[in-house]
Order: C-alpha cells, then sequence, then structure tokens
C-alpha cells in the first residue's frame, strides 16, 4: 500500500487506500462512518438490501488493523446507523467487532447517527476527541480553535476515466479541515464540488482519490460537477 502524506497542525498524517488515517507518532488509526448493521436498519423501514454490509465492513477493518497494527483507533461517529445496531448485532460479528477493540484505545466519537456509544462492544464513547491542536469530531464546528479532522459528509470524487467517468472516495483538506471518507460497505457518497463542502473548506481545496493499492492527490481541473445530485445523498448525513 502506497498512502499520501499530509503535513496537518504541524503533524504528519498518512492518508491510506483502505480510506483510514494514519497517524504514525501516535500509533493511531482514524476511521469514519462504519455505518455498521445499515442493511437491518433499512429493513425495518420495509427497504430490504442485501445483508451482507456489516460483515463486509468488519472484514475490511480486520485487515486495516492487522496491516497497521495501531494503539488507537478512532470512530469518527456513526459507527452504527441508528441506535438499534449495536443490540441486533448477530453474536458471531460482535465478538469480533469486540476482538478487535480489545487489547487497544479504541474511541467511539459520537455521530449523528448514533449519538450514544455501543454497550458490550469495547472502547469508551465522548463527544469528540483531542490531541494537541487538532480535533477530532463526526461534523465540523464553526470554532477555529482546534484544526479539524471530521467524516458525516462521505466524500466522492468524479472523474473521467476515458469514456466512461468513476466516483471515488477521497479524503479533502483545505489545510484546516481534513474530511475523511466513509468506511462502511452501504454508505454512498457526495460529490467534493457539492455546495456542502464549498461551506466548510476554502475553495482551493485538495481532493487525495482513493485506489486499489495507491492514495493520491487530483488536480482539481479533474474534478466532475454531477449532472444532477444522486438521490442517495439526503440518506447518508
Amino acid at each position: 500500500m502506497r498512502p499520501a502524506e499530509l503535513r496537518l497542525g504541524g503533524e504528519r498524517l498518512l492518508l491510506d487506500p483502505a480510506g483510514v488515517l494514519f497517524w504514525p507518532r501516535r500509533r493511531m488509526l482514524v476511521v469514519a462512518d462504519l455505518h455498521l448493521e445499515k442493511g437491518a436498519a433499512f429493513a425495518r423501514r420495509g427497504v430490504m438490501l442485501p445483508p451482507h454490509d456489516t460483515i463486509a465492513t468488519i472484514e475490511r477493518l480486520e485487515a486495516v488493523l492487522a496491516r497497521l497494527d495501531p494503539a488507537t483507533v478512532v470512530s469518527l461517529g456513526d459507527g452504527f446507523h441508528d441506535l438499534h445496531g449495536p443490540a441486533g448485532l448477530p453474536d458471531e460479528l460482535a465478538e469480533r467487532l469486540r476482538a478487535l477493540t480489545r487489547g487497544r484505545e479504541w474511541l467511539w466519537v459520537s455521530g449523528n447517527h448514533d449519538p450514544m456509544p455501543p454497550m458490550g462492544l469495547g472502547g469508551i464513547g465522548l463527544p469528540e476527541a483531542a490531541f494537541g491542536g487538532i480535533a477530532l469530531r463526526h461534523e465540523a464546528e464553526n470554532a477555529n480553535d482546534f484544526i479539524e479532522i471530521i467524516g458525516h459528509l462521505h466524500p466522492k470524487a468524479k472523474l473521467r476515466l476515458g469514456r466512461a467517468t468513476a466516483r471515488l472516495g477521497c479524503f479533502v483538506t483545505d489545510g484546516s479541515r481534513l474530511v475523511l471518507p466513509a468506511f462502511g460497505a452501504f454508505t454512498g457518497g457526495l460529490n467534493v464540488l457539492d455546495e456542502a463542502f464549498a461551506r466548510i473548506l476554502d475553495p482551493d481545496f485538495q481532493t487525495y482519490v482513493l485506489g486499489r493499492t495507491t492514495c493520491r492527490r487530483i488536480a482539481r481541473h479533474l474534478l466532475l460537477q454531477e449532472l444532477s445530485r444522486p438521490r442517495q445523498v439526503a440518506a447518508i448525513v
């Protein structure tokens, strides 16, 4: 894997192709928007999705933790898609998640989908975390006292690849805020040229696109607007 290197608040951070942030000095991994049990949440509302999102997300998380071996993991909000998710988690998957939280510091930051931390799965819940001058939150705040690392918006970059186009997960930053891609299997995404990003980032923000084994910066002129707002965007936040 070839991550992109970023300096934020004087700290060296690695933007991993798996869609997670690794902070080498602290051996800290930051992951956003797991949205575990999203398929089950939709099923309770009568919308049937394939019930494989949670196991797919946990398998990807297991692989990342085995590779990077962090001492601390921060789940940057919306770890579960709703408050019913932790209780409905199948026993086998609950134990696999407990195995990940065991033996390391694990912080569940509150999100808009999961304002309360999951019970019985290890780790501790908190509204936000701060390390030095960097705040780790689910959503952006207007206060200027911290540089922010956030999730919530599920950034995607639309690019032209030959005659086709692709929408790829990405990191977005303007040097004061860094927005992480969503990690969950059923999370959808929002185009980085959407006005939601314009409200929180400077116009000259940088985009780092996820590839299979690399994460690399993409020039601004290569980004494409959506012809119409994707229908699933309203459901991601």
